[in-house]
């Protein structure tokens, strides 16, 4: 058996270095500093100030933006699992975006209030400028320049709902007017390779937020999802013509002969009876619009249609594979396809 000897914490000098010279009354506590020095250092003329209750900044002077956010980190994360940490607290919205370095969102010293996310419950008041958030779903926590922020994905959603609240999206908001900045921080939020957010999992967290029903933030996701459909069919036709395929019908509506509505499939081959479906997610943020496409999946299917299902993820990682499985359903076809109207749009 073999036994792992257990680091000693950082002295005093080591955390203070590690987070910008802004410490907690628990950590200078835990370091051998009585209250009553702390009290002294903090006073007129002292070498230290008090920037948040319990909050302190181990210098003079204006704190710069950075030590503004550990010092909203820290007061957040006081009493949970570990003080700095994810599982404490996390930055969100506007300030979170302006750490990752967003250009549709002022830079981090114009940044006024740092919302920071923190377990449900959790017992903490807004201190200063710091605005508590509350979730029920576990913390999860990327580092930024070694403060804990909120994935990208929960803090656009959290600056989108924190915007809505201020009116600013009405106004103008940071940055430009309405609309477009919306629309700005989406596109930013998928575009950046740095911030590992897909557009699934933006839409998710839109959706969870109720964030969809404004009209604003509704007009925007649509406008990112159809660009995302739109570079997934058209490298989807660059393998067609690799692969020696026949040209499809782009979304063309299928009827029965009495008028019947059927789909509006992403592709098809009528001569074939075969239809391909491309990430049905990318067009679908209800529920009841996932309902409305998978019942068109589900009518092409039962009336003898081949639909050939593809994501762009796999696409991007296996083309070749893809473009195989196309070629094979395209030579296998339908299987007993009731006569169609197909209508091209």
């Amino acid at each position: 058996m073999s036994y792992q000897i257990p680091s000693p914490p950082p002295s005093l000098e080591e955390l203070a270095k590690r987070q910008q010279n802004v410490i907690t009354a628990s950590q200078l506590r835990a370091r051998g500093v009585p209250a009553r020095v702390v009290s002294e250092h903090c006073r007129r003329g002292g070498p230290w100030q008090r920037l948040l209750p319990r909050v302190y900044l181990l210098q003079l002077g204006e704190p710069t933006p950075e030590q503004r956010m550990w010092a909203a980190l820290l007061y957040a994360a006081q009493n949970g699992r570990e003080e700095g940490r994810g599982e404490g607290a996390v930055i969100t919205g506007t300030a979170a975006l302006a750490l990752y370095g967003f250009a549709a969102v002022p830079r981090l010293p114009a940044v006024t209030g740092v919302d920071v996310l923190v377990p449900r419950q959790r017992r903490l008041k807004d201190a200063g400028e710091v605005r508590i958030r509350r979730t029920e779903r576990e913390l999860v926590a990327r580092s930024v320049h070694g403060l804990a922020c909120a994935p990208v994905a929960r803090a656009v959603a959290d600056a989108l709902r924190e915007w809505t609240d201020q009116g600013a999206l009405l106004a103008g908001g940071p940055g430009g007017a309405g609309p477009r900045l919306v629309r700005a921080v989406l596109r930013e939020a998928v575009a950046r390779p740095d911030a590992r957010c897909t557009v699934r999992e933006l839409t998710a967290e839109l959706t969870d937020s109720g964030l969809v029903a404004d009209p604003r933030v509704r007009a925007a996701l649509d406008e990112l999802l159809a660009a995302e459909r739109d570079a997934v069919l058209e490298r989807l036709g660059e393998l067609v013509d690799e692969w020696l395929l026949p040209v499809p019908l782009t979304g063309p509506e299928l009827r029965m002969r009495g008028g019947t509505y059927i789909a509006v499939p992403d592709l098809y081959w009528p001569q074939a009876g075969v239809a391909v479906e491309v990430d049905s997610e990318l067009r679908c943020v209800s529920e009841g619009e996932a309902a409305w496409v998978r019942g068109g999946q589900h009518r092409m299917e039962y009336l003898g249609v081949r639909v050939v299902y593809v994501s762009g993820a796999r696409l991007a990682a296996e083309p070749d594979a893809v473009g195989a499985e196309l070629r094979e359903a395209f030579l296998a076809g339908g299987t007993d396809v009731v006569e169609l109207l197909v209508t091209e749009r």
